[in-house]
């Protein structure tokens, strides 16, 4: 569909973020790809349709009818096909569910008694049986919650950005920002590259015109209980969102205002310098060649050191409250005002990097992405408020450095698939011929700086330093099997790789952790993700008997208790994504609790629930079916960052942590793993040889019983 989709130019309001269900502000003109001296054609979309009917009123699909008829045969068959895709893109998806209760309790006591000391674990288990007695605090809490779900679109949603990203202090860069790392590419020079920029400029635009448009196809559940069509609110958040930095709590700004134009501009970093790029001149979309054109001007603008201005960009790397204080100064000045808010209102940002100076495996190239290698390297250039920013680096270094809050992994990865696809096949039939068109020259932001801000981007600089030394990280390629030979023991790939990430955890450190696995809950309106505690009981008994030679357990008895901790995990995660698990009821409880008490009750401040949300192992699976791979940073100082994606025949693991911590070592964790993973293999191996030759012995028997009769 995305071929056959007009690209959008919105000229009367700022509907990016308008996803399904929300009204999209101004009217709309559409044109073919590829832009200059195309024709306008219908400004409706199918969406404009859809809310111009009324589905109990027969004259008001009739007045449809008519205006369809209006144009011409093209015309008809663009808007009735927009409107199909927006009613289908617009069937409903539930609330979300909340939680019995005691279910709850219980499973909140299962989940952490192996994790505690016994004594804590006693003295927890009577908080919270208090707090869930009849008639008590907690069944107070869960009426008002459900309240709360009659009243919202979704009862945790707002709760969960606060807690999860708005209300956090740290520096986003490693702490926050994911990023997606490309294949490397082969520049032969500064031209190639702008020319991969351009082709991934004209990518997003095709991809933004789908989401103008409501025209991106509805995602479906894989994996356990697929089938089930996901909601797609999240998408609208990719192009059109903004984390505004506030001195207590960060604000998630959605562009969805009719008072100021939709932004028809990128923001170009090259040199830790920021352009202006617009997209849209004249009402009509710029080709690629004319985007290769103008980056050609800004790259030369950059390299002008009498133009060379302060790397502003560094501020976004400091705390938040750093950064709001920073921020709060810059705003004193107009021209400052100016800057900042075409960097809040830009469609993304393309970062021009300059070459990073080390060697370009998969490790470095990651590093290069999460924090750009430092502000003496490209750490300046970059903008890290913004949700997309593309990183593409004059040696070939490639990616996407994502904002988190709007919006999680699995849409980053389906946009930036989209966008590599459109890339591949673009490449094929480029032209690499100049504008021909005289188009004016990308405006350079200006910045005016007080010595105040001169001492903020002096601290910024610094304290980037240290992230970036801090981290401890490698990219990490397991060859020896992928999830091909794991389906083959009948097992969930997703569930087997959490196994033995628990084993390779244990074989470092001896215990168990509370440890957090996101599971996607967009089967439900606004749903974003709840947690899937990977530390189970049955995982623990497992590790147990694979690590402790006291145990002495046979190769059946080992078999036996894998099986157990794989179904323990599998049925976690169906929990979780039917929005049955416990860390956001738990939240929910807590906020609720926090609105109507002065202090929060036992249960919330008790030494077990604290170390419940201390997630010393954060992992994430982020598949993908293109050359690319997804990293992040830990969430704790002394914790790991685990994210992997599973492939046939290997699979890529990203493991980081912190230099600070001497527990810690993402090197010996990486090793702990594949110990792990061949020791799993091996037993599955044994357990199937044994079983093929008890099963090659039943059946001699029974044939030798049969010839006896015979």
């Amino acid at each position: 569909h995305g071929a056959r989709c007009p690209a959008r130019v919105d000229r009367g309001g700022r509907g990016g973020r308008a996803g399904p269900g929300r009204a999209v502000p101004g009217a709309r003109v559409g044109e073919e790809p590829g832009g200059v001296g195309a024709e306008p054609r219908s400004a409706r979309t199918g969406k404009d349709l859809a809310e111009a009917a009324d589905p109990n009123t027969e004259g008001s699909w009739h007045c449809i009818a008519l205006h369809a008829v209006s144009h011409t045969a093209w015309e008809q068959v663009e808007l009735l096909t927009s409107l199909i895709f927006f009613l289908f893109n617009n069937q409903a998806v539930p609330k979300l569910p909340v939680p019995p209760l005691q279910q709850t309790l219980q499973m909140y006591l299962r989940c952490m008694k192996h994790l505690v000391p016994e004594e804590q674990f006693r003295k927890t288990k009577s908080i919270v049986e208090q707090f869930g007695v009849a008639g008590g605090l907690g069944e107070s809490l869960q009426l008002i919650l459900q309240e709360r779900r009659e009243k919202t679109t979704n009862w945790v949603f707002n709760y969960w950005l606060d807690d999860m990203y708005l209300n956090n202090r740290l520096a986003l860069p490693v702490n926050s920002s994911p990023a997606i790392i490309f294949a490397r590419q082969n520049f032969k020079d500064v031209n190639d590259q702008l020319r991969f920029a351009a082709n991934l400029i004209s990518g997003v635009q095709d991809y933004k015109a789908l989401l103008d448009s409501h025209a991106l196809p509805v995602d479906f559940a894989r994996g356990q209980l697929s089938g089930q069509p996901l909601c797609m609110k999240q998408y609208y958040g990719l192009f059109s969102s903004y984390r505004l930095p506030g001195h207590t709590k960060d604000t998630l700004v959605a562009q969805k205002s009719c008072v100021m134009p939709e932004p028809e501009h990128i923001i170009v970093a090259c040199n830790n310098q920021f352009f202006v790029l617009d997209v849209v001149i004249n009402f009509r979309r710029l080709s690629e060649g004319d985007l290769f054109t103008q980056l050609q001007k800004i790259s030369r603008m950059a390299e002008n050191e009498d133009e060379m201005l302060p790397p502003i960009g560094l501020l976004t790397t400091d705390g938040r409250t750093e950064w709001a204080e920073a921020r709060t100064l810059l705003m004193k000045d107009s021209t400052n005002r100016d800057s900042l808010d075409m960097i809040e209102r830009c469609i993304c940002l393309v970062c021009l990097d300059s070459p990073s100076g080390v060697e370009l495996n998969d490790t470095n190239m990651a590093l290069q992405l999460l924090h750009g290698g430092g502000y003496h390297k490209n750490g300046a250039n970059r903008w890290y408020d913004k949700p997309m920013q593309f990183v593409v680096g004059r040696d070939g270094v490639c990616g996407t450095v994502c904002e988190h809050s709007p919006f999680d992994g699995i849409v980053l990865v389906q946009c930036t698939e989209h966008l590599l696809k459109h890339m591949k096949e673009s490449s094929k039939k480029l032209l690499r011929a100049d504008s021909v068109s005289e188009l004016p020259a990308p405006r350079r932001l200006r910045w005016k700086c007080s010595p105040e801000i001169q001492a903020h981007l002096a601290s910024s600089a610094e304290k980037l330093q240290r992230i970036v030394k801090n981290l401890d990280f490698i990219a990490y390629k397991f060859v020896h099997y992928g999830k091909e030979f794991i389906k083959k023991q009948k097992t969930s790939p997703d569930a087997y790789i959490q196994v033995a990430l628990q084993l390779a955890f244990y074989r470092c450190h001896r215990r168990l952790v509370p440890t957090y696995e996101s599971a996607s809950i967009r089967r439900f309106d606004e749903g974003r993700v709840d947690n899937i505690r990977s530390a189970t009981s049955e995982a623990f008994a497992f590790v147990k008997a694979m690590i402790d030679d006291k145990l002495a357990l046979s190769d059946s008895e080992k078999m036996q208790r894998f099986k157990d901790a794989i179904a323990a995990q599998t049925n976690y995660t169906i929990l979780a994504i039917t929005g049955m698990a416990i860390d956001n009821h738990l939240l929910g409880l807590r906020e609720v609790a926090r609105e109507h008490f002065k202090e929060l009750p036992e249960i919330f401040t008790d030494e077990t629930y604290l170390t419940s949300n201390r997630f010393i192992l954060s992992t994430s699976q982020v598949p993908t079916t293109m050359e690319m791979f997804c990293c992040y940073g830990p969430v704790v100082p002394d914790g790991y960052g685990a994210c992997y994606n599973p492939q046939p025949e290997h699979i890529l693991f990203c493991i980081s942590s912190f230099k600070d911590c001497k527990e810690t070592s993402s090197d010996m964790l990486a090793k702990a793993v594949e110990e792990s993973l061949l020791e799993i293999r091996d037993l599955c191996n044994k357990y199937s040889s044994s079983t093929a030759k008890s099963l090659a012995k039943q059946e001699e028997a029974t044939q030798l019983q049969s010839d006896r009769k015979l």
